[in-house]
This record gives structure tokens, C-alpha cells and sequence, in this order.
């Protein structure tokens, strides 16, 4: 079976896919993964991968958005986000990498195709083949799906495809205890891919004490640059914990001389290092809020104003795992309940056994082999 994937060109929508990829291939089947820009990171997956849009960025759609759109654009950068802007966002960026996409299914004739939920042109390439369509999930939101493929109007004419819906098998990544119900998708474990990295032999001692991770993911800074870092550091020296700031170099540099109990931990495995560290902060985004309950540790959202952080952070906090709050209200007080409310870690613990029940992605592939038999 040769199976393609797509994800728009940023690194939170590539990495997940990269574990059902490999336990596709581990089961004897071809994968391409079908997406653009960010090129370094995405070849760190060592995966084969198809460049659908060559010289387009994450940064250079944005750019280009920022002409024709200005002022949803405007409200993006400043963090209010809306399910119905998100719609018009990404089904803009569909619209404009659906040609990249659908030439590279023609020429490369999968069985099947997965796309992340923000990459509608990957719908779009397996009506256009004929092929299923298996869409995944990327959090707890399921987004603007409607809005998006409104906006994809002119992709689906220049392809003499009538309609797209998004009716198809779908692969819920979410805990049924954080959604509170299961929600009709095939459940799969959100396994974290770790990108790699040197882990410092500071990090593979047991920690003195209380060790708090600090990561703003790779949108965030930016976009909204890096408000809660700073924040963080301003409030260190008042807090009985270490941190470790997860950040890559050019937004480490934008925070300047850092207090004692602080360390600078660059480009780290995510899931090494949580498993070192007591607790996260972090932006609300759901690649860190998985691999923080996949290691089983209390995290505390400063979400930005998108509105699937938003959600995400609702969510941890309804089921008990972590907290959230504005970055004006972030304070010592705040930090210092993180590392020692015991319930936080307990029911974080809980979501960890709750995670490790769930199908993981070779058991999908499995049903990926069923869909197209």
C-alpha cells in the first residue's frame, strides 16, 4: 500500500504524522509525506517527502495572506483568532498549495491519503485520484473544517472537482477523558515525535530539585514573540525550581543574560526532557500539551488568543492535569502551585495510563489496510 500525507508547512502540523508514517513503513508500506518550507526540521524526520510548493515557507504565506487580507491577518498576528478566521486562513494556504498536492498524487498514485485537519488540499489531491481520505486530528479541536473548504473554492474548480466533504474516517488523537466523550473518530495514541537533539549531561542527572520546562514551541515567538519566557525570567529568582528553556537559538538570544536557576536547553527531544523535568510552561499548543501528558507532568498554559489553544487549555484544566492563565496574571504564586499541587500531577499521571490504553498507530494501519482492501 503506498500512502501519502499532508501537512500545511509548519512543524506542529508536520511532526505529528511522522510516528503513523513510521509504523506504516515498519508494516511494509510506502510513505510520502507531502508538504513544504521549514526543510531542515522536516528532513530531520528522515522520512521521504515531496516538496508540493517549492521556495513557499510557513512565512512566505503569511506574507503573501497579509497583502490580500490585511486586516484578518492583522487580528492573527495579535493572537485573536476565531474558529471562522481560521477558516479563511488556512483555507486560503489549501487553496493555494492544492496544485503542489494534487501533482504530486497524480504522479505518485497512493492507495490512500492522510491529511492533518489545517490541510484540506490533501482531501482535495484524493478525490482528484480517486483514493480514501483518512483526516487527522491535531488536538482537541476539530477547527473550522466548513470555513476552510469554502475558502478552497477556486482550488476545486481548477481541478473540475464539484464539492469536497469532509465525511470520511477521521483519527481522534484526544483522551476521551479530556473530550469527555468518544466523539465517533478512530482513536489513536498521540505518540510525540522527538526530533533529535544532544541531550547535556546536566539533564540526565536526577534534578536538586523541583526542574521546570519552558517552551514556547516554534510559531509563537515569531508571531507573538517571546512575552512569556521573559516573564518567566523575571519571576525565577522568587521561585524554589530550576527551569530549562526549550527554545531555538535565534529566540534564545532575544531574552539576554538569564538568572542562576535558569538554563538555556536549546533544541531539545521533547519527550527526554519532560521526562527529566517536573513540570511545563508552555503556549497552549498540541504537540507540547501530548507529550507533557505523555510524561505523565503537570503543565501550565499561557495561551496566546488561537483559538485551539484556547481550547486545549480548557480542556486540561476541566480534567484536572494543569492549569492556565493570562500572561499578566502569570506570577511566582502560580509557578510555585505547578511543581507541588500533587492532585495536578495525579490526574496528569492518570491522562499518561489513559493515553498508553489507547490504539496506537500501528493498530491504525492496520485499519488504513481494511479501508482500502
Amino acid at each position: 500500500m503506498r500512502i501519502l500525507l499532508f501537512s500545511m508547512p509548519a512543524v506542529g502540523h508536520f511532526f505529528p504524522l511522522v510516528p503513523l508514517a513510521r509504523a506504516a513503513q515498519a508494516a511494509g508500506h510506502e510513505v510520502l509525506m507531502g508538504s513544504c518550507g521549514e526543510e531542515e526540521l522536516l528532513a530531520e524526520a528522515a522520512l521521504p517527502i515531496a516538496d508540493i510548493a517549492p521556495g513557499i515557507t510557513l512565512k512566505s504565506l503569511f506574507t503573501d495572506f497579509h497583502r490580500g487580507y490585511r486586516e484578518v491577518n492583522e487580528r492573527i498576528m495579535a493572537g485573536v483568532v476565531s474558529e471562522d478566521l481560521e477558516g479563511v486562513h488556512f483555507g486560503t494556504f489549501s487553496d493555494w498549495l492544492a496544485d503542489g498536492a494534487v501533482a504530486t498524487a497524480q504522479r505518485w498514485r497512493p492507495d490512500l491519503v492522510v491529511y492533518e485537519r489545517m490541510a484540506p488540499f490533501g482531501l482535495l489531491a484524493a478525490k482528484v485520484v480517486g483514493v480514501p481520505a483518512v483526516r487527522h486530528d491535531l488536538g482537541i479541536s476539530h477547527g473550522e473544517r466548513a470555513g476552510q473548504l469554502r475558502h478552497m473554492a477556486a482550488a476545486l474548480q481548477r481541478h473540475g472537482v464539484q464539492e469536497l466533504v469532509d465525511d470520511g474516517p477521521w483519527l481522534d488523537i484526544a483522551p476521551p477523558s479530556i473530550t469527555g466523550a468518544r466523539r465517533g473518530g478512530w482513536l489513536m495514541r498521540p505518540v510525540p515525535h522527538n526530533a533529535g537533539g544532544e541531550l547535556p549531561s546536566w539533564l540526565r542527572r536526577k534534578p536538586r530539585r523541583a526542574l521546570i520546562a519552558v517552551t514556547l514551541g516554534t510559531i509563537v515567538p515569531r508571531m507573538q514573540g517571546v512575552g512569556v519566557a521573559q516573564r518567566i525570567l523575571a519571576l525565577a529568582p522568587e521561585v524554589d525550581a530550576d527551569f530549562v528553556l526549550a527554545l531555538e537559538p535565534r529566540d534564545r538570544h532575544k531574552l539576554g543574560a538569564l538568572p542562576v536557576n535558569v538554563r538555556a536547553g536549546g533544541w531539545l527531544p521533547m519527550g527526554a526532557l519532560l521526562a527529566a523535568c517536573t513540570a511545563v510552561v508552555h503556549h497552549g499548543g498540541s504537540g507540547t500539551m501530548y507529550a507533557a501528558l505523555d510524561a505523565g507532568v503537570p503543565q501550565l498554559m499561557v495561551p496566546d488568543g488561537a483559538s485551539d489553544r484556547e481550547v486545549n487549555a480548557d480542556a486540561i484544566v476541566a480534567r484536572g492535569a494543569g492549569m492556565a492563565c493570562a500572561l499578566d496574571m502569570l506570577d511566582a504564586a502560580v509557578l510555585r502551585r505547578l511543581v507541588t499541587d500533587e492532585a495536578l500531577r495525579t490526574a496528569a499521571q492518570e491522562v499518561r495510563a489513559e493515553l498508553a490504553d489507547m490504539p496506537k498507530p500501528s493498530q491504525v494501519v492496520k485499519r488504513f489496510e481494511e479501508l482500502v482492501s
